[in-house]
């Protein structure tokens, strides 16, 4: 990849085709790894799709046990090797995201100087837990939701739930329950790239606290209050902690002396100059 300039030191930039080469190759090596994820995920997809539904099955058992008819269905022909299909590519870009990862940040590197390559490692190894951990809770709430959802059929109305659109909603979900959870993290990464002081965070605490319902209230499969305040309460935690690293954070750089980097002063085509002790 091109090594860009950065303030006085100007470093040679790589060819066009050693760039493109090198591109495809971290393409190539990703791509190989992903079909072999969804090689592993075709032969361990009874596991996976068992996994997958146990949410929807706990919340089938409730129905049932209130005189409700629900059903998990395919309902074409082709759907069940479509079904298999989607779940290992799934699979397959779960369990090969070391690989993929680990080629993008190789070909992102050689711009980067060496605080910025620790910021990235950083965010990364902070990253991966938080969206974890919302995933985590999302498969937990998520049977709650589906037995409220589900308690909306009507008494001798049999509801059955086509498998794709199961799907479509599990990983809906969890993927956004995964991305609030980041939401701290990246109030982190402006503090400690000077663009937000931990002062003016807090004066915005009522707004955080609204836009953080607002996003649960979204985001959660039935929006009603035990599903909102299941991930809404975790995210202000986090949101909490973050003001507080940041308030941190703003003490340190006072005590060091290091002003507030001014990003009004450079055009939207230069690089600002981060200070490598922040």
């Amino acid at each position: 990849m091109a090594v860009q300039e950065k303030g006085s030191n100007a470093q040679a930039a790589m060819p066009l085709t050693e760039h493109l080469r090198e591109l495809r190759s971290r393409l190539l090596k990703s791509s190989i790894a992903i079909v072999l994820g969804m090689i592993v995920g075709w032969i361990a997809y009874p596991t996976i799709f068992n996994l997958l539904s146990e949410p929807f099955e706990g919340a089938v058992a409730q129905a049932q046990a209130e005189g409700r008819d629900v059903t998990l269905a395919l309902t074409g022909v082709t759907d069940p090797f479509v079904l298999q299909l989607q779940v290992a590519a799934i699979a397959g870009l779960v369990i090969s995201a070391p690989v993929w990862l680990y080629q993008l940040w190789r070909f992102v590197t050689p711009g980067l100087h060496k605080h910025e390559k620790r910021w990235g490692v950083a965010f990364v190894a902070v990253a991966f837990p938080l969206f974890l951990a919302g995933t985590v809770l999302a498969y937990m709430v998520l049977p709650i939701g589906l037995e409220i959802l589900l308690g909306f059929t009507p008494e001798n109305v049999e509801n059955i739930v086509s498998v794709d659109r199961y799907l479509s909603f599990f990983l809906r979900t969890v993927v956004v329950f995964g991305v609030g959870f980041l939401t701290p993290l990246l109030i982190v990464t402006l503090n400690f790239a000077g663009i937000l002081s931990g002062k003016r965070l807090l004066s915005w605490w009522r707004w955080i606290i609204f836009t953080v319902f607002i996003f649960a209230a979204v985001a959660t499969p039935t929006g009603d209050p035990i599903n909102l305040i299941l991930l809404a309460g975790p995210i202000l935690l986090l949101v909490v902690i973050a003001v507080g690293i940041a308030l941190l954070n703003d003490r340190r750089r006072a005590r060091k002396g290091l002003a507030e980097p001014d990003y009004q002063a450079w055009d939207d085509d230069e690089t600002s100059p981060l200070n490598e002790d922040s």
